[in-house]
């Protein structure tokens, strides 16, 4: 499926990079411009960093539920994550009518 359109970014090439990003350091903070910026790429509209932020977090969680690490804590962090983006983030839709977001 393509997330970003301006620069024809695959959901297979986001999931891809956030696990070589995992494998070099599994807890650092991993957001969509450190994404793009391993992909050579640069958010031009920015429309696709929700899908890009939730992909993020799907990959992530998944990532570490594989992994010998405490499971417990890396859900309850990533429900505050997604709490507080549905807090914060989902207001203005970033100025877009809500038909146009596939989030």
């Amino acid at each position: 499926m393509l997330i970003c359109h301006c620069n024809l970014i695959t959901e297979k090439e986001i999931e891809d990079t956030i696990i070589q990003l995992l494998e070099q350091d599994p807890w650092q903070l991993i957001v969509p411009a450190k994404v793009y910026h391993t992909l050579h790429k640069r958010g031009r509209c920015c429309g696709c960093f929700p899908n890009v932020v939730e992909t993020i977090i799907r990959v992530t969680e998944h990532y570490h539920s594989g992994s010998e690490a405490g499971g417990e804590d890396v859900v309850s962090h990533l429900d505050r994550v997604r709490g507080l983006r549905s807090e914060y983030g989902s207001r203005s839709h970033e100025r877009r009518k809500a038909g146009n977001r596939a989030a």
